[in-house]
Formats: structure tokens, sequence, C-alpha cells
């Protein structure tokens, strides 16, 4: 049976993911420069028609995701290595991200743009809530990259990388500490910084392949 469990779960937590991180790269790679490029009246329609649908699949498929995902952790029980714990952090922060700074901005931009399309003036705190929840978006597209590496690596790259070698304890400390503190100094940049070199769809895709190459680096040699 529980092994059953297992199974389901992680079909629940590829399905789930897919769809999580397949709109994430949409409104990041696609929406968002489109938005760049149309006139306010096809951004307005879009907010109205197509951004609270696709929200919707987005913020539930994060949802599910964290949820099958603690799931496997549960059953996995004491034997999580270090890559799948910074992995396993990465993702929950990312749905952190999703619930609590992207969809709450978001429904305000939502909102705004409906008080223009009924005729309306926009909403003042748009003006602040768009790039909230573009940054922590575009850090969520940071985040996947490594996060995706780290748990895959787990079953199947720990023995050829020093990842999975061992569960965390002692002897990965050190390891998992510095790549934590990395992690968390993003998450705050996510929180009070700017988009720096995550402006563009360039500089956020190389900047996690970056990113997952320093934490895989971090977890391997230290």
């Amino acid at each position: 049976m529980e092994q059953l469990i297992d199974y389901l779960a992680r079909w629940g937590h590829y399905l789930s993911g897919i769809t999580w991180i397949g709109l994430l790269y949409y409104f990041n790679f696609i929406q968002g420069e489109y938005f760049k490029e149309a006139d306010g009246d096809a951004r307005t329609d879009a907010f109205t028609k197509l951004v609270p649908r696709a929200l919707w699949w987005f913020r539930w498929g994060a949802m599910f995701t964290f949820l099958t995902g603690c799931v496997l952790l549960g059953i996995r029980g004491a034997n999580v290595s270090l890559d799948i714990t910074v992995g396993a952090v990465l993702g929950t922060l990312m749905f952190l991200n999703v619930w609590l700074i992207i969809w709450p901005n978001q429904r305000i931009v939502i909102a705004s743009h409906e008080q223009v399309k009924a005729g309306g003036e926009a909403r003042p705190e748009a003006a602040e809530a768009a790039p909230k929840a573009a940054l922590a978006s575009r850090t969520n597209t940071l985040f996947s990259l490594p996060m995706l590496f780290l748990m895959g690596s787990s079953t199947h790259l720990s023995s050829a990388s020093g990842l999975g070698h061992g569960m965390v304890g002692n002897s990965g400390l050190t390891a998992l500490i510095v790549a934590l503190v990395i992690v968390a100094a993003l998450q705050l940049n996510a929180i009070f910084g700017k988009q720096g070199p995550l402006t563009t769809v360039r500089g956020v895709i190389a900047s996690g392949f970056v990113l997952t190459g320093v934490l895989w680096a971090v977890l391997a040699m230290l």
C-alpha cells in the first residue's frame, strides 16, 4: 500500500508540477513579453479574460505540487539527501511566492483592469502591485532550474555528482547552510529588491543556469 501511495503521489506531483511550471514559463517567456508590446485595450482585455483563467490553473497547480511533494517527503522520512532538501526548500519558497506575493498582487492588477474596462479609472495601488508580482514570478523562474535539477539528481545523478551520497547530517551541514544562505538572499531580494539581471528573458534563464551550477558545486564539494 505504501508503494502505491508513493507512486500515486509521484504521479500527481509530476502532473501538477508540469501544469505549474509550464504556466510559470508561459507568464515569463510569452505573456510578459507580449504585454510589453500590446496596447492598453489589449492588455485590459487579456487581464479581464485570459489572465484570471491562467492564474487559477497556476496557483492550484502550485498547491497540488506542494501537497504531493509533502506526501513524498513524508514517505521518505529520514532518508532525505542534501539535493532533495535544497530542492524542497526552493519548491516551498516558490509555492509561497505564488500564494503570498504573486496572486495577491495580481488580484489588484486584475481588479484595476476590470475598473478600466467598466469605464472607471485604474486603481493607483496597481502601479506598485504589478512590479511586486513580476519580481516574485521572475524569482520563481530563477529558482525553478536548480529546483528541477536537484529533485532529479537525488535519484539519477547521485553516484556521479557526490550530491546524494549521504543523508542530511553533520557531514553535509556546512554545504546545506551555505546553499540555504544563498537561497535566502535571493528570496529576500524577491520581497524587497529589484529584478536586476532577471529583467529580461535571457537574463533570468542565464541566471537560473548559473544558480544551478553554484548550488550543485556547493552541495557536491563542501
